[in-house]
This record gives C-alpha cells, structure tokens and sequence, in this order.
C-alpha cells in the first residue's frame, strides 16, 4: 500500500531504579550494552563472497507441528484488562456490540466533503463524534480525526482497566513496594485531512499558508505521541506498517514485549480517518470500492455471489494488554486471555491475495502454535472478510486447509455492517471477537442472500446466535500480502 495508508505501532518503556533518592524514584533507561567485535587473526585468508542471482523463492506450506501447552506462568500469560473504541456505532462497547448483534448497518451517504461526482458516494463514516473530557479545546481544533479518535479511544480503553489519569499521574507507579515496567504501543493509519489542506494551501496560496502543525500531525509516530504527551509516559517509539494488518501486528508485537519481561502493560489498537476526498479517490482507482450506490446499506456483503467491493470505514480499536501476574496483583477485572498471534507475507503480489490461501494458512497454523492450542479447540473465527471478489474466497480457501472439520466452526464478518476499518480494522473487530467470547453471542454477518458454493462454514447469516466461544482467532490482512491472526479466548484462572 502506498504512503499515504502506511500505519505505525509505538511503543513507550519506563524504567525505574530500585532505589529511592529523595523519597522518590529515580527514572532511567537501560542502556544498551555494548556488542562484542570478534576481528580476524592478521594471517586469515581475506574472504570473498562468491557472485549469487536473486531469484523467486518457491512457495511452501509452513511444516506441521505440534502444539504446545498453553502457557502457565503468570509473568507470561496475557489478558485483556480494558478496551476502548471509537466507532460509526459511537464509543460505547455494549453500545457497539448491540448494534451489532441488531444487524444494524452503519453505512450511510458520505456528507464530509461533496461526493456527489463520484463513483462511490457512501461509506461508514462517523457521525456525532465528541471528544468532551479526552481532548483540550486547542487540539480538539486543530488535530485529525485520526488522532482524536486514537485519543478517545486510548484514553476510554485506560479508563476500562482502571487505569484513568489519577493513576497514570503518579508516574513511579509503585504498587505493593515493587517496581513497574509501563510499556505504551499504538498505530496510526490516516491524517489524510492536515494533508488535504496543506497540499490545497501550497497550490492556491503560496507555501507561507502551510500550516505549522502540517509535519507534526502527518508523521507517522505522532498517535502514540501525542497519547504520551496526554498520559505522562515517557519512552522510545518506533512503528510497524503492514496496511489493514496493522493492529493484529501490534497486538502481537505488544504480547511479545510483555512475554519477555520488558514491559507489565501495553496499550495497542488501530486508528483511522481515510474517509476524505482524496482516501475516498484512491481506492475508487483501485477499483477496490463497492459501486452499490442505490442500496448502500446492503454493499458490504462478504461471501455474497453479488458482492463488488468492500465498503471504506474509520474509528479506533484499541486494547489494554497486561500479564496475568500484573493484572491479579493490582486488582484489575479481567475481560479474556489472549493465547497468541502470528504474522506473515503472501510474497505475491501488492492488492491480490494468493488465491491458494496458502499465507493466510501458515499464519493460521503459526498463530495456533504460539497459542498452545490445536485446530480442534478453535470454533470461532471474525474473518476479514472485507466483500472483494479475491479476497473472501482466499481467506475461505485457507481457513479450509487449516480447520479440516468446520462443522461446529462458526465465522462472521464484522465488515458487513461498519465496512472495513483499514487501519483500525483489526482493532474493532478484536474487540468484536471479545465480546463474543465474553457475551456468548456472535453478530450476524448480514447481506447473506446467495452464498458462494465454496463457502460451507456456517458465516451466521443475517441473524445472531448464541454459541459458546471456546478459543477464537481474528483475522487480518494488509495490501502488500500482510497477514495477521490473533488468537483469544475465555480467562480461566
């Protein structure tokens, strides 16, 4: 995927030195040691690396292996202790889990600049959106709905895990004498509108009427960043960009940080607000959008024989993640467990998916492997799903060689009723697969009018249904051929 649609995760450690100097806590960082040079006795024959072509790599299925047990040891069992989104359902979880279950489409005719021309004219865009009490009046004014949704979002999911701004205001962040390790990670997809308006500023009035804010709000660290600034935690920050995969990525890469031992709590999640004039025009040149203009609402219609298209989208996903040893010693509720993750590329080609499936199904089976769990467990999958012709059938393809009995999988699509969150994707449709596990309810995955014969799973057609989750996975997939999958299940002491 290009620059524009490229996403960040960022991560932020805090340090604290066991001892105390002036009745407070020193704050360091571990620097980094120093690597070791092993140089060559004088009299070594000098070497020289023989001339080899690059070629193509012959594709090959993953190797089978056994999966482990699920691990035990609190320090590196994860949980989800809190959730936050922003969403065209509002910011409300059971608000959004609601609609959903209703089969409610939030997919409605764009009104945030004039699409009358346009090929595509409808999109889940937000409406009604307020950043009341997350966000200061300066940069309420001033910043991308991409960042005040990760703002809002990130600040609700802290609030979730009992972890509001009265505590993250004590920066030692002693609990029970011992000393924390705090770890922040996010991802940003978007800041499509300060672009906009710089580049419309350039050409009607000179680049003297480029905004000062242009370079700080179009950078690609600049979510975590800013979560940081509001949060006081201070730490280095990098980013991951994998497209529509991203926060699977993040998820993954925030569960490692904490399996480690480099940090107790990681706050990771997707953001997005690529519904604009020039986001909207993009995927229309690449053909990636429905054209269902006259029905918008049943556009998005995953596995559907008439589908043509997935449906662009925007919000905020985002998790709390901490060890199991953490959680229980500070007292937090615990939502679900997440078991593991995995990622992967196709190799193949920059829009299309292997249509053999076969990088989603070695990310499918790796992710198992990292969970401890076998395909048996597994009866639950939010698939990606997102209504292309390619793509739906791909994912359908790879799941079948992974899971060789489906029957009592059960699998939907969040995407037929918000449309595809692109950067904030996986995030939204994490805590979809949360809730699921946590209600014992799936969403329906609605538009399901002439299923495509290849499609046997039951995809919980246009009504919910009660089922009893016993592990779940949630599936991404990013431009590029990126694949993600996350693993999760109920929380069992």
């Amino acid at each position: 995927m290009s620059s524009i649609t490229s996403s960040c995760y960022s991560s932020l450690i805090l340090k604290k030195k066991e001892s105390r100097i002036n009745g407070g806590f020193n704050l360091q960082y571990n620097e980094p040691k120093a690597i070791e040079t092993v140089q060559m006795p004088a009299s070594s024959v000098a070497y020289k690396p023989k001339a080899v072509k690059c070629g193509r790599v012959r594709a090959m299925a993953s190797p089978a292996v056994s999966a482990p047990k699920r691990a035990t040891d609190p320090k590196k069992r994860i949980v989800i202790t809190g959730m936050g989104l922003v969403s065209v359902f509002g910011s409300d979880i059971d608000k959004f889990y609601n609609k959903l279950l209703e089969g409610q489409s939030g997919i409605t005719l764009i009104d945030r600049f004039d699409a009358s021309s346009y090929a595509v004219r409808f999109a889940g865009q937000i409406r009604d959106f307020s950043s009341e009490g997350y966000i200061d009046g300066k940069n309420d004014r001033h910043l991308d709905d991409c960042w005040k949704y990760c703002l809002v979002a990130g600040k609700r999911a802290l609030e979730d895990a009992n972890l509001g701004q009265q505590v993250l205001d004590t920066v030692s962040l002693l609990i029970d004498g011992q000393n924390e390790d705090r770890c922040l990670g996010w991802v940003r997809h978007g800041g499509s509108k300060v672009f906009t308006d710089a580049v419309e500023a350039l050409v009607q009035r000179g680049y003297k009427k480029i905004s000062p804010f242009f370079v700080p709000y179009t950078i690609t660290n600049m979510g975590s960043a800013l979560l940081a600034i509001n949060t006081g935690l201070m730490g280095p920050c990098y980013s991951i960009s994998t497209a529509c995969a991203t926060a699977n990525y993040c998820f993954y890469a925030a569960a490692n940080h904490i399996r480690r031992g480099e940090a107790d709590i990681m706050v990771a999640g997707g953001t997005e607000a690529f519904i604009s004039a020039i986001g909207v025009g993009g995927f229309i040149a690449c053909r990636a959008l429905s054209q269902r203009n006259d029905e918008y609402e049943k556009a998005s219609r995953p596995w559907d024989k008439n589908r043509d298209g997935f449906v662009i989208g925007e919000g905020s996903g985002v998790l709390v993640m901490e060890s199991l040893e953490h959680a229980l010693k500070r007292g937090s509720p615990i939502i679900a467990e997440y078991l593991g993750g995995a990622v992967t590329c196709d190799a193949h080609h920059m829009t299309d998916p292997r249509a053999d499936g076969l990088g989603v199904s070695s990310c499918m089976v790796k992710s198992l492997v990292d969970a401890g769990v076998s395909p048996e467990e597994v009866n639950y999958i939010n698939a990606h799903a997102t209504s292309t012709l390619a793509g739906d059938l791909a994912e359908v393809n790879a799941i079948k060689k992974v899971f060789k009995d489906t029957s009592e999988i059960k699998m939907n699509g969040t995407k037929s009723m918000i449309g595809h969150g692109l950067g904030a994707a996986g995030g939204l449709e994490a805590i979809a697969t949360i809730k699921a596990i946590t209600t014992g309810w799936l969403h329906p995955t609605i538009n399901q009018h002439d299923l495509e014969p290849q499609v046997t799973i039951d995809t919980v057609p246009n009504v919910k249904k009660q089922h009893e989750v016993n592990v779940g996975i949630s599936n991404s997939f990013g431009f590029g051929g990126h694949n993600s999958v996350v693993v999760f299940a109920p929380y069992k002491p």
